[in-house]
């Protein structure tokens, strides 16, 4: 279904590729809508979204309400007599009045295989419980948190990858499964979700970003890829808060004195939880240690370990909380 005419609505760098990815595919959008700008930077001024950046690159309409509930701007939506909306990381609750409008109503581009993964945080909560697998999913939305059927879905491994790096992936699978599922729209069977399977990801809480040295190298690992590079993983040295934004598991033999004991609880000798156990920086947990690959200094651009520790080594021995 080549010429469709589009509303978009997203707001951050994920959504990105699917503007541009829809615009490049010679559909006509009609008008993108997106958050307000907000305050940024030192100054703080007013800051445009990046999908509104774009949208103005690409001399679209953008729209940014701060609600869509009002019957005016329900008209004034309805108006553009779409034949779509696509919708990816918008940030607003979608009337009922608003999902129905547009002719084929309103897909959204969900960053996980559904239903697994409902809600605001999909990746960052992938990543932290080590699935192994997750994707893109194109479902076509309903009122309830993204309960609607589905339409297409691609996946990806996760491997070692941090949210950032998978947020990029999967904004370009995203993007491009759309395009795909825009093309052949009319042959796509919308198949239900099993609610039985569902899982949910709850926003990101700065509490959770604290580092917890008493966890197992694994779960931490997976913490702290989860939760790169925003909000960031962090700890103290000496009241200095430090993020860590990668880091790798230290295997026995790299350990040395401070490998597992046989009930895997605590290590070997007088290391605990959060003590640096020697001068490269591997670091003991509650089961296992980890080094750092790559960590930043508050109000310092991220570095990798090696040039961490010439700016400021940190000592065998050194506990961190």
């Amino acid at each position: 279904m080549d010429g469709m005419r589009i509303i978009f609505m997203g707001t951050p760098d994920f959504a990105v590729p699917a503007l541009e990815a829809l615009h490049a595919a010679a559909h006509e959008i009609v008008c993108v809508y997106t958050q307000p700008p907000r305050p940024a930077g030192r100054g703080k001024k007013l800051q445009p979204s990046p999908v509104h950046k774009v949208a103005e690159r690409l001399g679209i309409e953008v729209r940014h309400p701060t609600s869509l509930k009002s019957e005016q701007a329900q008209a004034e939506f309805a108006a553009l007599d779409a034949d779509v909306a696509v919708v990816a990381a918008y940030g607003l609750i979608l009337p009922q009045a608003v999902l129905d409008s547009p002719k084929h109503g309103c897909l959204n581009i969900h960053a996980s295989i559904l239903p697994r993964w409902r809600g605001a945080a999909p990746i960052h909560r992938a990543v932290m419980a080590g699935d192994p697998v997750t994707g893109v999913t194109i479902m076509q939305m309903e009122a309830g948190l993204d309960t609607g059927p589905m339409l297409a879905t691609v996946r990806t491994p996760i491997e070692d990858k941090t949210t950032g790096e998978l947020t990029r992936e999967l904004a370009e699978l995203g993007a491009q499964l759309m395009v795909g599922t825009l093309r052949d729209l009319t042959i796509h069977k919308p198949i239900a979700q099993d609610d039985a399977e569902a899982t949910y990801a709850p926003k990101i809480d700065k509490a959770e970003a604290r580092i917890d040295w008493s966890r197992p190298a694994s779960e931490l690992v997976r913490h702290v890829h989860g939760l790169a590079p925003f909000p960031g993983a962090w700890f103290e040295l000496a009241g200095e808060r430090i993020k860590l934004l990668r880091v790798e598991t230290v295997s026995p033999r790299e350990g040395g004195d401070f490998s597992q004991s046989e009930g895997g609880s605590r290590l070997r000798g007088s290391a605990q939880p959060g003590e640096v156990l020697d001068d490269d920086f591997a670091i003991a947990c509650g089961a296992g240690a980890i080094r750092p690959i790559r960590l930043q200094r508050a109000g310092k651009p991220a570095m990798d370990r090696a040039d961490f520790l010439r700016g400021r080594p940190v000592a065998k021995g050194t506990i961190l909380t």
